[in-house]
């Protein structure tokens, strides 16, 4: 939503899947237009690529590991087939190495379609692999007075956790659990730093 608070609505992330759309539409009406002149050999190869090495492993690992984490390097294999950056830099590579040539519009056309198409962006290692429903999001829409989005995904596979360890509570300090427990105490511990404080003024 903003640079504090990185997150989407429902709305807001509807319309950056729009954008992706238009791209999405853009790329296709070009594939038609120059039809025949795509070689479809390497276009399968180069549409095909992204997924066999980007999303293929860690989906099979999602479901082999029935709730439990999976390994990071999966998510990095998705994040990184799945980056334009990266995408343009192989279509740079095959116009040095190869030539230009109007089969590499699968690129952009996997990716929009990805994004635009099925909301597939990029994957946090705090989420699961695959789009699980998290109660901590929906809590946030509903702090936010926002409807719940319609289930997707695997919402009837058991909820897994992400790779971010938990964090273990943090101890609370003697002299503020004092302070929960007896107001008056704690004025009196707090006495000696506030004297030494006035010393020091």
């Amino acid at each position: 939503m903003d640079q504090a608070n990185p997150f989407e609505t429902p709305r807001t992330y509807s319309l950056h899947r729009a954008e992706y759309v238009v791209g999405f539409a853009v790329t296709t009406g070009l594939m038609i237009a120059h039809f025949d002149e795509i070689r479809w050999l390497p276009a399968i190869a180069l549409f095909l690529y992204i997924d066999l090495i980007g999303y293929i492993p860690g989906a099979i690992a999602f479901r082999r590991s029935g709730g439990r984490p999976i390994h990071k390097a999966y998510y990095v294999l998705y994040n990184v087939m799945h980056s334009l950056i990266t995408q343009a830099a192989v279509a740079a590579l095959w116009c040095w190495l190869v030539k230009p040539e109007w089969a590499l519009l699968v690129l952009p056309f996997h990716l929009f379609g990805d994004r635009g198409l099925f909301g597939n962006f990029t994957k946090s290692f705090a989420l699961p692999f695959e789009p699980v429903r998290q109660p901590g999001y929906l809590r946030l829409l509903d702090d936010l007075g926002l409807p719940h989005p319609k289930p997707v995904g695997h919402v009837t596979d058991p909820a897994p956790v992400g790779h971010v360890p938990v964090r273990k509570p943090v101890p609370e300090r003697a002299d503020t659990a004092a302070a929960q427990e007896d107001p008056a105490q704690a004025t009196v511990a707090g006495e000696p730093a506030a004297g030494k404080a006035e010393a020091l003024r």
